[in-house]
């Protein structure tokens, strides 16, 4: 039989040391953690009404909000001065109930006034152009006022130009011609439509004196 090599067998010693030695470390540290879990107290939930009692508990409710005196507010909005609160009271609304309904011209009424309108146009001068504008209720409460498509396509710029309306007294008012729409701008045909009170039923007579001044007669 052959004599083990000198080297193989150190080798082989020096294998066997270490394994000793790891294993020894490995039982050093599982015992030490051991010793860790045995000292560190594990927490118990007490079941003692009484003591369960003393302690203080603060309960939340689900969305939660601020009371409604407290109203969040941007920073951008924080240093104006407080909006006023309006409420609706019902003696606004009795006030509301009590506003005059709209009064509707009868059919005999409204054939008047056109027929008193053409009678009238027939005495004007024929070489200045004119229409009639029967007038519904939106039209005497300062709405837009529509112009026929025939006489502004002739005789009207076609594009938006501020004309001048003047009246029987002599009175002049500045009006918006949307040449678009073919009509009156509400905004400056409604001053026209309270000062002369129109109502519904009323026919005018617009007569084009120069091509963005009109004389209207009613």
């Amino acid at each position: 039989m052959a004599e083990a090599n000198p080297y193989e067998e150190q080798r082989r010693r020096q294998v066997e040391e270490n394994k000793s030695k790891l294993e020894e470390l490995r039982l050093h540290r599982l015992s030490a953690a051991v010793r860790v879990a045995a000292v560190k107290p594990m927490p118990v939930k007490s079941c003692d009404p009484v003591l369960f009692a003393a302690q203080e508990v603060t309960i939340k409710p689900r969305n939660h909000r601020p009371p409604p005196d407290v109203i969040r507010r941007s920073g951008r909005i924080a240093r104006l001065d407080k909006q006023p609160y309006f409420r609706i009271t019902n003696a606004d609304r009795d006030k509301k109930a009590e506003l005059p309904r709209p009064v509707y011209a009868t059919n005999e009424e409204r054939a008047y006034a056109i027929a008193k309108a053409e009678e009238l146009k027939d005495q004007l001068d024929s070489h200045y152009p004119a229409f009639l504008r029967p007038l519904t209720l939106s039209y005497a409460a300062g709405k837009w006022l529509r112009i026929p498509p025939q006489f502004s396509k002739r005789y009207l710029p076609w594009c938006d130009e501020m004309i001048l309306l003047v009246d029987e007294q002599g009175a002049e008012f500045q009006v918006l011609y949307r040449a678009h729409g073919s009509a009156l701008s509400a905004t400056d045909w409604k001053p026209f439509a309270i000062a002369h009170k129109l109502a519904d039923g009323d026919c005018l007579l617009f007569q084009q004196v120069k091509r963005i001044k009109f004389k209207v007669r009613f």
